[in-house]
C-alpha cells in the first residue's frame, strides 16, 4: 500500500480507501469480511457516510479493538428520514444523527464532512445558519479531528474552500466526470471552435478547483471513481471501449490534491482485485489509449456539456441526465444516495415544462424532454407518501 497526505490535514492515507455505502443493508458476516479484508491489506481510511444505524454499527463492530486504525471519514447532515438517504441542515436533526455516529465510533470522528454541499442554497444554508457553528464548536471540542466537506459541484466547491474553512473535500472523480484527457486543455480549441467532434463536455470548472486544492493544500478524496459502473460497462461507457477498475484509479489518483480513492467494495474479493493497482506496470494502468479515443457519435446521449442551458425552469440538465445515467445501469436497484442527489437538486425533471429550448440548443440531439419525464419516472418510483 501506498500512502499520501491529505492536505494539510497531516493525515497519512492509503491511496486506495474503502467507501462503505455498499455495505449498507449487508449481513454482518460480510461486513466483517470486508472490513477485515480492507485492513489487512493496510487501506486506513473509510467513508462512513451511510446514515443508517445498523451499518455504521456493523462497521464499527467489525473494527472492534482497531478503531484507532483506521481514519473514519463522518457526515455532518447525512440523515435517512422517511426510510430513504436524505440530507437535513435542522440543526436539532444534524445533531441526532451526527451525535449518533460518534457514539458508534468512539465518540471522535477524524474527517467531519459537511455533507452534500452542491448548490448556492446548499452553501446558504451551511454557511449563513448555525450549521457551520456546530461544526466548528465539535472541532473545538475535540469531536471532531479535521473539517471537510463532499460535493459534486467544482464552482460551489470553489466557493466552499476559499471560506477557509475545510482541510479537504469528498469529490466525484472519473475521465467521463471530467472529459478531458489530461494532455487537452478546453481553452486550446477556442480558436477552432466546439464542433460536435472536439467537445467533449469539459469543465474548466474541475481544473481550477484541483489547483486550487493543489495551492491551499485541500486534500482530495474520491467518490464515484467508476462513475457508478458505468465506466467499467461495455454497454454504458462513453468511450470506445470500458476502462479497467485499475485504469479509473489511476486516472483519479493522478488528479492534482488527490490522496485517496475510495473504492465501494462489498466483498474481500473487490478489495483485493482493488489493491493489486499496485503490482501492475504502467503499460496495464495506462487510460490514455481509451479516453483520447472517444467515441465520435454522441448522437442521443448526454455528455454533460450544458451547451442545453439556460433553462427557463433552472433545471440543472446536466446533473439531471448524469443522475439517470447512473440509474440505467439498474432501474429496479438504483443506489439510495443517487436517488437522494436527484431529489436534492433544487429543480429537477418535474419541473420541465417542455418548451423545447433546450434541445433546440443540444450539439447531440438528446430527447431531454423525454429524459426528463424519464428520471422523474425513475426516482420517484417507490417513494413513500403521505
Amino acid at each position: 500500500m501506498v500512502f499520501r497526505e491529505l492536505g494539510k490535514t497531516g493525515l497519512k492515507v492509503s491511496a486506495i480507501g474503502l467507501g462503505c455505502e455498499h455495505l449498507d443493508r449487508k449481513p454482518y458476516s460480510q461486513v466483517e469480511e470486508t472490513i477485515n479484508a480492507a485492513l489487512e491489506h493496510n487501506i486506513n481510511i473509510l467513508d462512513v457516510f451511510m446514515p443508517g444505524k445498523e451499518v455504521r454499527e456493523n462497521i464499527a463492530k467489525a473494527l472492534g479493538s482497531r478503531r484507532k486504525e483506521v481514519i473514519i471519514q463522518g457526515h455532518i447532515g447525512s440523515t435517512d428520514i422517511r426510510q430513504q438517504y436524505d440530507i437535513s441542515r435542522d440543526l436539532p436533526t444534524v445533531r441526532r444523527y451526527f451525535e449518533d455516529i460518534l457514539r458508534i465510533f468512539g465518540d471522535y470522528i477524524d474527517l467531519g464532512m459537511m455533507f452534500f454541499i452542491d448548490s448556492d442554497e446548499d452553501y446558504k444554508n451551511v454557511f449563513e445558519t448555525d450549521f457551520v457553528k456546530y461544526v466548528e464548536h465539535m472541532k473545538n471540542q475535540g469531536y471532531i479531528g479535521h473539517i471537510g466537506f463532499s460535493s459534486h459541484n467544482p464552482a460551489t466547491a470553489i466557493k466552499v474552500i476559499n471560506t477557509g474553512l475545510p482541510e479537504m473535500m469528498m469529490f466525484s472523480i472519473n475521465p467521463a466526470f471530467d472529459m478531458l484527457p489530461p494532455e487537452e486543455y478546453t481553452l486550446d480549441h477556442i480558436d477552432k471552435g466546439f464542433s460536435p467532434e472536439l467537445f467533449r463536455g469539459i469543465d474548466p470548472k474541475r481544473t481550477e478547483l484541483y489547483k486550487l486544492c493543489q495551492k491551499k493544500q485541500v486534500g482530495i478524496t474520491v467518490m464515484k471513481t467508476l462513475g457508478a459502473g458505468k465506466l467499467i460497462s461495455p454497454e454504458h461507457t462513453p468511450f470506445e471501449k470500458p476502462l479497467s477498475v485499475h485504469q479509473c484509479i489511476h486516472y483519479a489518483l493522478f488528479r492534482p490534491a488527490v490522496a485517496s480513492v475510495l473504492l465501494g467494495c462489498k466483498t474481500a474479493d473487490e478489495v483485493a482485485d482493488a489493491v493489486r493497482y499496485f503490482e501492475l506496470s504502467d503499460s496495464d494502468k495506462d487510460y490514455t489509449g481509451i479516453i483520447g479515443t472517444m467515441r465520435n457519435d454522441f448522437r442521443g446521449n448526454c455528455v454533460y456539456c450544458s451547451h442545453c442551458q439556460p433553462c427557463p425552469a433552472e433545471i440543472d440538465i446536466a446533473a439531471v441526465n448524469k443522475y439517470l445515467d447512473i440509474a440505467r445501469l439498474d432501474p429496479e436497484n438504483i443506489p439510495e444516495s443517487i436517488r437522494s442527489h436527484y431529489l436534492s437538486l433544487e429543480h429537477n425533471g418535474g419541473d420541465c415544462i417542455s418548451c423545447g429550448n433546450c434541445e433546440n440548443r443540444c450539439p447531440f440531439d438528446v430527447p431531454i424532454i423525454k429524459n426528463m419525464e424519464e428520471a422523474e419516472k425513475l426516482f420517484r418510483n417507490g417513494l413513500q407518501t403521505g
